[in-house]
């Protein structure tokens, strides 16, 4: 089953909240500071990249909590 996230971005605008998805990450900075200066509500959608969750929760956290 391919199941995709919904677009907040999208669904925001619908609802007249400046609602912006920054790509490619450099994005996400200049566009954080220009949201003050813009009337109105603001939705900022980060994606976020979870392909490391199985090493770090698996394998990682194990091997630093055998040490403690």
């Amino acid at each position: 089953m391919n199941v995709r996230a919904p677009d907040f971005a999208t669904r925001a605008n619908a609802c007249g909240v400046h609602g912006r998805r920054p790509f490619p990450a450099e994005e996400y900075a200049p566009l954080q500071k220009r949201c003050p200066d813009t009337p109105g509500v603001h939705l900022i959608e980060v994606p976020i990249d979870y392909s490391d969750n199985d090493r770090i929760f698996n394998f990682k956290i194990k091997e630093l909590s055998a040490k403690v």
